[in-house]
């Protein structure tokens, strides 16, 4: 139960960004050639360096999109959240989730989307840039598919209108 509050936190996080703020670097991930199945998703992914340069990219392409900014909750909750905080979170959710030695601290996605009134179209729109991100740092197919699955069962604790 636990984990699954965590992994919605990250859906949470990687769904509708709270905050503003300017990339923080221009840096790429090393790119990741396949691995046994035993290497865990965390160093796949590159690590804390490969997640935070993925997560600032992220976080950067919601609070510029227009669509999910029409959403009079969220561009309010953005005002209310620094950026430089949530890209920590959403970064720290994710080294978790994915098998790293992080501990998130944050709330659950249920706590911390309730309030955002998100729709199945803002969450389609996340899922594309999330995917756009992904693409830009050439983050491969495999790892793609496992994090849109952890970001998955989170949907429910998010998305409140159809």
């Amino acid at each position: 139960m636990k984990n699954m509050s965590r992994m919605a936190l990250l859906a949470v996080a990687l769904t509708l960004s709270v905050s503003v703020v300017p990339a923080a670097s221009a840096q790429q991930p090393p790119q990741q050639s396949p691995q046994p199945s035993q290497t865990s998703l965390y160093d796949r992914l590159g690590g804390l360096k490969g997640i935070t340069v993925v997560v600032d990219d992220f976080i950067d392409r919601l609070v510029r999109n227009r669509t999910l900014n029409k959403n009079p909750a969220i561009s309010a909750g953005r005002k209310s959240s620094p950026a430089p905080y949530l890209k920590f979170q959403v970064s720290q959710l994710v080294c978790e989730v994915s098998g790293g030695p992080c501990k998130y601290t944050g709330k659950t996605m249920k706590e911390s989307h309730a309030h955002l009134n998100i729709s199945e179209q803002e969450w389609d729109v996340m899922a594309m840039e999330f995917k756009r991100t992904l693409n830009k740092f050439k983050v491969p197919e495999a790892e793609q598919k496992e994090l849109f699955d952890i970001v998955g069962k989170t949907k429910g604790d998010i998305v409140a209108r159809k």
